[in-house]
């Protein structure tokens, strides 16, 4: 049996960096050779009903092996990685028994517990690291391998009584698409849980609500040489927009439950400059209230500047999953009762950001999150707790095994 570190570092080498400006499903090639390997590993273990869609979702299913009542637990995770950081030849490294001082990853990036306190309880443990030159791709790798290895677990150990088992890992989550084309009455589960990071013991119920906004400026462009009184140069309007937006109210301002604009790129030209933010925030009423704000900021440039000018296209990506869950209380107390067992202390925060739980549980499948020992995610210091990952794959079992009623 492979263990759960084996596998997270045989699929770290696939680069599946999910590309936003792409129009396919899924949106690059990677993802769909990582989704092929994980069709022949589900075969080889002799799941059934294993198959890839046209758009690279990944579906199996462990059968149940009693005739006690139990619902049907899904268990997802995502293929690809964030486009914010390379995932392209990650050379991934164990540290075993790590000693509590700074991580080198190269010859100038180190990893320290003065900059990431989180470093400072993981004495002793085994942890995965990059080389400083890509992200480690655990978000969302460490979560297949985590199902991957539940699975096996329950198959090598039949004295283990489950219900049915569905597996299905998904493409492009980190650019908001993962449930576009996820077949939720196929996938047949009661219920399901994503495995998408965060430390031991976080389990979340509470998303983001999200939407994405962009701006358009749209100028006039002339050859520079006869261009007086004529030009608008849509570029130098850029700081006009920045500036509408309260700089208080940034990811690096805020925390916990408070919401925020986020400027995510900007792609400028004399003729047309896009600008592009998220907008996240808990609260329904004061995402609501963000999205208005953003309209009343493109409505005020236009007043005064006495065109069109400015655009914006604006688009709802997902809501905050309690408004689904908060219905459907036994898939959390299952949920709790494994941790307790596994002796894992939950840690029941909201997430800073959404998974693909998000959509899925307006789609009709209650989806919280469980967490898989990864860190600092989307860049060059993500790493993983190996310890975390084994405890991540201890808590699956104990749910698969006490959904069984006696």
């Amino acid at each position: 049996m492979k263990t759960v570190a084996e596998r997270l570092l045989k699929y770290v080498k696939y680069d599946t960096t999910s590309n936003v400006d792409s129009e396919t499903i899924p949106s690059t090639e990677g993802q769909l050779v990582l989704a092929k390997e994980l069709v022949k590993e589900c075969t080889e273990l002799g799941l059934s009903n294993v198959s890839m869609s046209e758009w690279g979702y990944v579906y199996a299913c462990l059968p149940a092996n009693t005739d006690k009542p139990a619902p049907t637990i899904g268990f997802i995770a995502h293929l690809d990685t964030s486009e914010d950081c390379s995932g392209e030849n990650v050379k991934a490294r164990i540290i075993n028994n790590y000693d509590g001082n700074d991580i080198a990853l190269n010859e100038s990036l180190s990893l320290t517990p003065a900059e990431f306190p989180k470093l400072k309880s993981k004495n002793g443990k085994d942890l995965i690291v990059t080389d400083g030159t890509t992200l480690l791709g655990a978000d969302n790798k460490a979560g297949i391998a985590i199902i991957m290895t539940f699975v096996e677990y329950l198959i090598n150990n039949p004295e283990i009584e489950h219900g049915k088992i569905m597996i299905g890992f998904t493409p492009d989550e980190e650019i908001g698409r993962g449930a576009d084309q996820f077949d939720v009455e196929s996938f047949g589960a009661d219920f399901a849980y994503t495995i998408d990071g965060g430390e031991v013991g976080e389990f979340e119920m509470e998303s983001f609500n999200a939407a994405t906004a962009t701006i358009t400026i749209t100028g006039k462009t002339i050859h520079p040489g006869t261009a007086k009184d004529i030009m608008i140069n849509s570029a130098l309007f850029l700081p006009e927009v920045i500036e509408a937006f309260p700089p208080e109210e940034t990811p690096a301002h805020t925390e916990k439950r408070e919401g925020f604009y986020h400027l995510l790129s900007i792609k400028a030209s004399c003729e047309k400059t896009d600008v592009t933010y998220i907008i996240r925030d808990h609260s329904k009423e004061i995402f609501e209230k963000r999205k208005a704000f953003t309209e009343k900021v493109v409505e005020d440039l236009n007043k005064k500047h006495g065109n069109e000018m400015f655009s914006l296209k604006m688009t709802d990506q997902y809501y905050n999953m309690i408004e689904i869950l908060r219905d459907h209380p036994d898939v959390a107390n299952l949920a709790r009762k494994a941790f307790s067992k596994a002796d894992v202390e939950i840690i029941e925060i909201p997430i800073r950001g959404g998974t693909d739980g998000s959509r899925l549980s307006f789609m009709g499948l209650p989806c919280p999150n469980i967490f898989t020992g990864g860190y600092n995610a989307h860049g060059p210091y993500e790493f993983v707790c190996i310890q975390e990952m084994e405890k991540a794959v201890e808590t699956l079992v104990n749910i698969a095994e006490m959904a069984v009623e006696d």
